[in-house]
């Protein structure tokens, strides 16, 4: 086995080399009768034995490398779910690097186990951490906000969900200024970094929306604690808490310009569209599904989904694939109303979707019924699988999850918010890979997505 690939190179080049000699003495034989015909004959001969050795050597070394590369780049990167790693189809032409590449994988895995169990421990002081904090917050029955220096939202509990969900979708590192209209909360936000001290604003929210009395004060950091209250935002001391926060987002700034910026700093907003059909000037949208990502993970309760009341009958085909029916979206919005929301949802981030054409196909089509321009930056993770794993290979949903040991339960497949997390989980896996690349930014993320154009479109 250690030597095969030698032998079969070598037995390759003296077959080539038989063959070439063979047809120099045929075309000498021929020249003397019919020099042009000889030429002729020697050049095409002389091409088929150069393709043909072209062709065994992409077979038996270059095709096999790059799977090894790409599964060996998968273990690397993907903490859980991903099968053990088997050499694939024609790694016993490459002697012993197939063998070598598992004991690698098999060290790294005894690695990753001991870091684990320390993780492990870690995680649960974490935990607690967390408890500790969720009860102390329970005893303050307003709704508490922490913002960065940029005015963009680090941590809200769920009584400031609530109140933002008045006005908007609430959202980390969303700003503030989203939410609040801009005079009077810059005016706040300009006397507490003046004096450094608290202050007290009135708060009118955006679009009309109710007015709120809140209390901000300076943090560490450059952050500023906000605590809104008011009669809608009081809760009871026992009532659930939940926390949704990054504290990453503390220090983090938004100066670089987009291609600059690293794609772990990037806010993604990962969505699946259902249609009643597949061509966006004829067909219509019926549900919408998104969720974020922010620092490389899914933010857990930020979420969108909606059905979408199509205002036509949904053809019995395309719901056999979602099964969505027209029950289902009766009473539902319309897009013009559900476009608007999930456009919020998305303000500030990266666009994600798997085969973006298509669904940014649809949502720009109806551009005349919601007066919604979609210029958000956008990222296709068929383009990320092809980047990672080649064009060769098969780039469905199905296949690229699959491929990093993500499962989709059945009922979630073909369903907005289920594709959209099943996405956001591949992105998740696919971003740490990049990086391993040295693909850290979004401009240089771009470069790379736009050498495979023939693939598919680059929405940017």
């Amino acid at each position: 086995m250690r030597g095969s690939l030698r032998i079969r190179l070598i037995a390759a080049s003296l077959l080539a080399l038989l063959a070439s000699l063979s047809v120099g003495f045929f075309a000498l034989g021929m020249a003397r009768s019919d020099p042009g015909a000889a030429m002729a004959t020697g050049g095409f001969l002389f091409l088929g034995i150069f393709a043909g050795f072209w062709f065994y050597l992409d077979q038996a070394l270059a095709r096999p490398v790059d799977k090894i590369a790409s599964e060996l780049r998968v273990r690397a990167h993907a903490e859980t779910g991903v099968p053990a790693f088997v050499p694939s189809r024609g790694a016993e032409n490459l002697g012993d690097l197939g063998p070598a590449a598992a004991s690698v994988l098999s060290a790294l895995e005894a690695a990753r186990t001991a870091r684990d169990e320390a993780v492990s421990a870690a995680t649960r002081h974490f935990d607690e951490e967390r408890v500790r904090l969720t009860a102390l917050l329970s005893e303050i029955p307003v709704a508490t906000i922490l913002l960065n220096r940029d005015g963009q939202i680090v941590l809200y509990d769920g009584q400031a969900a609530e109140v933002l969900a008045q006005i908007g979708t609430p959202r980390l590192h969303a700003a503030l200024s989203e939410y609040f209209e801009e005079e009077s909360l810059r005016a706040a936000l300009d006397r507490l970094h003046k004096t450094g001290l608290g202050t007290t604003a009135t708060l009118q929210g955006r679009r009309g929306a109710v007015t709120f009395t809140a209390t901000l004060k300076p943090m560490a950091e450059g952050g500023t604690l906000m605590i809104i209250d008011s009669e809608e935002s009081r809760i009871a001391p026992d009532a659930d808490r939940p926390l949704v926060y990054d504290f990453a987002l503390l220090g983090q700034r938004r100066d670089a310009a987009l291609e600059d910026r690293r794609l772990s700093d990037l806010t993604f907003c990962v969505f699946d569209l259902e249609t009643t059909g597949l061509l966006p000037h004829r067909d219509e949208i019926i549900q919408i599904g998104a969720v974020r990502v922010i620092g490389g993970r899914i933010v857990p309760g930020e979420a969108f989904e909606t059905l979408v009341d199509p205002g036509r009958p949904i053809p019995d085909a395309s719901s056999r694939v979602h099964h969505i029916t027209d029950a289902m979206v009766r009473g539902h919005p319309s897009i013009s109303s559900a476009a608007p929301r999930f456009y919020d949802f998305a303000s500030g981030s990266a666009l994600v979707a798997h085969n973006a054409p298509f669904d940014l196909a649809f949502l720009r089509a109806k551009r005349a019924e919601t007066e919604l321009n979609w210029t958000h930056p956008v990222v296709d993770t068929v383009l990320l699988s092809a980047i990672l794993f080649g064009t060769t290979e098969t780039h469905t949903l199905d296949a690229v999850c699959q491929r990093l040991g993500i499962e989709i339960a059945p009922h979630l497949r073909h369903t907005a918010l289920g594709d959209a997390h099943a996405t956001a989980e591949a992105l998740c896996r696919m971003l740490p890979m990049l990086e391993g690349r040295g693909i850290d930014t979004f401009g240089a993320l771009l470069a790379e997505t736009r050498k495979h154009g023939r693939l598919i479109e680059d929405m940017n």
